[in-house]
């Protein structure tokens, strides 16, 4: 009984924070309305984060009757998180404000072969350099989160897996809260992008979302409701790894014909390497740009493979909103439309043309960051 009373007061908190922090100003009787809480509850969890100093009262206006109500802000310098993004070749930190701003950001280079260890030492001498440069004050900071490629154990913070870095059981959160002593939460980064893109960017308002990633792996992310949908092992989403030609060419993962292997910037280069020196992707779409043929090959089936992505996406989840994003959406903006072309005219299924919005990410290269960053805050104001 005393534990389903402290779980049920600690999330009343974060549903009064959430309210407060997603439609400020707002006043406590509105609160009460919206989420049946009594006056009495919402009047004491708002005293509570007012001493705390995480929100104001501003203005008051009239409520009918001649009431009036005081409403309710949030400070947004109260609380800062750090929202960390790795990738296979960089490692990007970021402050991130209550409101999901992002304050300042770093992106430092990283190598293939860089170890888990030297990763981790890494993003906490990048925290450091932001606390001696008085970017930050370390009172201000009640968290990190980390979003990475593959699948993560979100409660432990263990990646599990992860084939873009290489990684297999690593005790990330352990690692980085020892170095740092602030709270580590992990997770699969396309999961924290799709809540980022909920709260800030381009789904506001969806209530089913689904989030792809198109870059240097590919993967999927539905958010129902305001919720992450995880799964049994929060590997939900791993459409990168699903068959789609059993006799096809091996992917890095072990297994032959993946999705992944004929979308992903690696694999594109891999076989573009076999007719020409081609270095970058820049290189890859400037060959098909002066006519290339095997160029204009390669791109073109990777494009069908995207559109064929959205088109089982929306069979499989039946989203209001499927957003378009990755390291390929984000450095060759023109895609989006190709691939939306090819979704209605050959591969979405008929009934399903108008039931989605297909939209681009807004939020862009900021957007694991940002998502990270309002994931440590959301376990902060579970736990505080």
């Amino acid at each position: 009984m005393k534990h389903d009373q402290d779980f049920i007061k600690r999330q009343n908190r974060l549903t009064v924070f959430e309210m407060i922090k997603n439609h400020n100003p707002i006043s406590r009787a509105m609160i009460a309305k919206q989420t049946g809480m009594s006056p009495t509850t919402v009047g004491r969890i708002v005293g509570e984060l007012t001493e705390q100093g995480y929100i104001l009262e501003s203005e008051q206006v009239s409520e009918g009757l001649g009431r009036k109500s005081t409403l309710l802000g949030m400070v947004d310098a109260s609380v800062i998180t750090i929202g960390v993004e790795l990738d296979r070749h960089e490692i990007s930190v970021g402050v991130v404000d209550l409101q999901g701003n992002l304050v300042h950001s770093e992106r430092h280079d990283r190598t293939v072969e860089e170890t888990p260890a030297v990763t981790v030492q890494r993003i906490a001498d990048v925290l450091n350099g932001m606390l001696n440069r008085n970017i930050v004050e370390r009172k201000q900071i009640v968290g990190i989160g980390v979003g990475l490629p593959g699948i993560v154990n979100n409660d432990n913070g263990v990646v599990v897996f992860s084939v873009q870095l290489g990684w297999k059981n690593v005790q990330l959160g352990e690692s980085l809260e020892k170095l740092t002593g602030l709270k580590v939460n992990v997770d699969n980064e396309l999961k924290v992008k799709a809540l980022a893109e909920q709260l800030k960017g381009s789904a506001i308002g969806s209530s089913r979302t689904a989030l792809l990633g198109f870059g240097n792996g590919v993967g999927s992310a539905l958010i129902v409701e305001g919720e992450i949908y995880r799964g049994e092992m929060n590997s939900a989403g791993e459409i990168g790894h699903t068959t789609v030609d059993p006799n096809g060419t091996l992917c890095e993962c072990g297994k032959a014909g993946c999705l992944q292997s004929y979308i992903t910037i690696p694999s594109l280069l891999q076989e573009a390497n076999q007719i020409a020196p081609i270095q970058t992707v820049e290189e890859l779409f400037a060959a098909r740009d002066t006519g290339e043929r095997w160029a204009i090959h390669l791109i073109d089936r990777a494009l069908t493979y995207m559109a064929i992505t959205v088109n089982n996406v929306v069979c499989m989840y039946n989203p209001d909103s499927v957003i378009f994003s990755g390291e390929l959406a984000d450095k060759f903006p023109d895609l989006y439309e190709e691939v939306k072309e090819r979704c209605m005219s050959r591969f979405v299924w008929e009934p399903l043309q108008d039931s989605f919005r297909f939209v681009r990410s807004e939020l862009n290269v900021a957007g694991v960051m940002i998502g990270s960053g309002l994931l440590a805050q959301t376990q902060f104001f579970k736990l505080d």
